[in-house]
């Protein structure tokens, strides 16, 4: 059993090139989708409270050294994504790199990734949409939007938001798309109103001490609203249905992590700028920072944002999870079954289902809050596989076609490793615990069923065989010749 057995390049670029997943997305798809699902609650929630406890007003720092960081990762991935535009991102990447156990690895990491933290944004949407209704003066029974360790019977509104998004996301790729521009633009609204109400009341004095905790508090809080970026990786996963990928794909990544970080750093400068950071620390900032400033409509601006935000991070989270499965499906680690496309709508409707099924009953009726801190973690063991694998790339395949080169590769994919390994250092000791345990079990799985069943494994078992077989030949064929001779 060879665990490092390797896809060709040439393989993988014929498997995405074979026209299976309609090529639909341009650069403005993907910077959207990037918006969509980067931009969730954190910017309405991380900020005050990462303000009040750890930076001060110094979180615009903070924002600028995370995304710092995360552009040393960015820039890696949008090589990969130029060089090797096929579904499954991280994990496709690993396969030809590092092998076929870490591409198993990091694939069973990003289905950790994507579907736990879709289920925990399912959750926080039911949370939002329930509260809206509850403004409203519209109550939905406890039993029906809690799970039952809370005290309900099942969290309907999050299964019915998975249940839609799914079905769009069967029906076709352009549409789901167009309902995620339409959410991304309703949020980017909600975003832009605050800062046209706020930004005329911002007291500088406010901004005095502008490091309350010193730079140590600004380095702390920058790790910790590091995972308000997480998210972009998974634009990586539209590689095979992207128009153009050598090209869009890295103005995709890289124009959506530069919005992104302009919004943070423009949203935590004028909500410290209003308040207090010391009035921060409370899980609606943003809402309590428009009261105080007499916009008692602000939670109803907040609320209408958050609940676009996060369906649009639902949407993209499923979104990539369908196509991390769909390529490991193709490649024999999971039924095959998983990777038909469907005739009509062009999609992976079997992995979708599945996909939205697994998402709706763990967001439906379980306490997500348990395993959803285990996102960030799988999330950065992926990043630092895929920063390795520009590095060895750059070795064993020197000449492979580069449209986007990632700069000075040799410094900055190091630091992408070494500013991952920093964040996975500071995060609890019971989710490393967690992840250990899931990786453990993966590679049961994977000795039991993908090492079994992969492609790649079956068409070495036959270059083996006709390799012994020519062998004999050559053994044989002069016995041959002798007796054909006479003698």
């Amino acid at each position: 059993m060879n665990l490092a057995r390797k896809k060709s390049i040439a393989e993988m670029m014929a498997q995405a090139g074979g026209k299976t997943l309609p090529r639909t997305l341009g650069a403005f798809d993907l910077f959207m989708m990037g918006i969509g699902v980067i931009i969730g609650t954190g910017i309405f929630v991380m900020t005050g409270v990462a303000a009040a406890k750890f930076a001060g007003p110094g979180i615009m720092l903070s924002f600028a050294i995370a995304a710092v960081a995360c552009a040393f990762i960015c820039l890696t991935y949008s090589e990969l994504a130029a060089a090797l535009p096929a579904a499954g991102s991280s994990y496709a990447y690993s396969y030809t790199a590092a092998g076929e156990f870490v591409a198993w690895l990091v694939g069973w990491n990003l289905i950790l990734e994507y579907t736990v933290g879709a289920s925990a944004v399912a959750a926080g949407w039911s949370a939002y949409f329930t509260g809206i209704l509850k403004s409203g003066g519209i109550e939905l029974p406890h039993a029906l939007t809690a799970v039952p360790h809370d005290g309900g019977i099942v969290n309907l509104p999050a299964v019915l938001i998975i249940a839609f998004l799914t079905l769009l996301l069967v029906l076709g790729v352009r549409e789901s798309m167009r309902l995620s521009r339409i959410l991304v633009f309703i949020k980017l609204g909600a975003i832009f109103l605050f800062l046209l109400l706020a930004t005329p009341q911002v007291n500088p004095q406010n901004w005095v001490p502008f490091l309350p905790f010193g730079m140590d508090g600004v380095k702390t809080a920058a790790g910790i609203i590091f995972l308000a970026y997480i998210g972009f990786d998974s634009l990586a996963t539209a590689a095979e249905e992207t128009k153009n990928p050598q090209r869009n794909m890295p103005i995709g990544i890289i124009s959506s992590l530069v919005a992104c970080t302009v919004l943070y750093m423009a949203v935590s400068a004028v909500l410290t700028g209003v308040a207090p950071y010391t009035e921060l620390n409370n899980a609606e900032p943003v809402t309590y920072a428009l009261r105080k400033i007499g916009y008692n409509f602000g939670s109803a601006i907040v609320g209408v944002g958050a609940i676009a935000g996060l369906t649009t991070v639902c949407l993209v989270l499923i979104y990539a999870q369908t196509r991390a499965f769909f390529a490991m499906a193709r490649d024999g680690l999971i039924p095959e079954g998983l990777c038909k496309v469907h005739p009509k709508f062009g999609t992976p409707h079997i992995a979708t289902i599945l996909v939205g099924t697994m998402i709706a009953l763990i967001s439906g009726f379980t306490p997500i809050g348990l395993v959803a801190e285990m996102c960030s973690i799988g999330t950065l063991f992926a990043f630092i596989v895929t920063s390795a694998c520009v590095l060895i790339l750059r070795k064993t395949h020197p000449d492979l076609k580069r449209p986007f080169r990632c700069p000075a590769a040799w410094v900055v994919a190091p630091l992408a490793i070494i500013s991952s390994l920093f964040i996975m250092y500071y995060l609890p000791g019971a989710t490393w615990i967690r992840f250990v345990v899931w990786s453990v079990l993966g590679a049961v799985i994977y000795l039991a069923y993908g090492a079994r069943h992969s492609k790649l494994a079956a068409a070495d078992a036959v270059a083996g065989l006709r390799s012994r077989d020519c062998h004999r030949r050559r053994r044989i064929h002069p016995l041959m010749r002798l007796r054909s001779d006479g003698t």
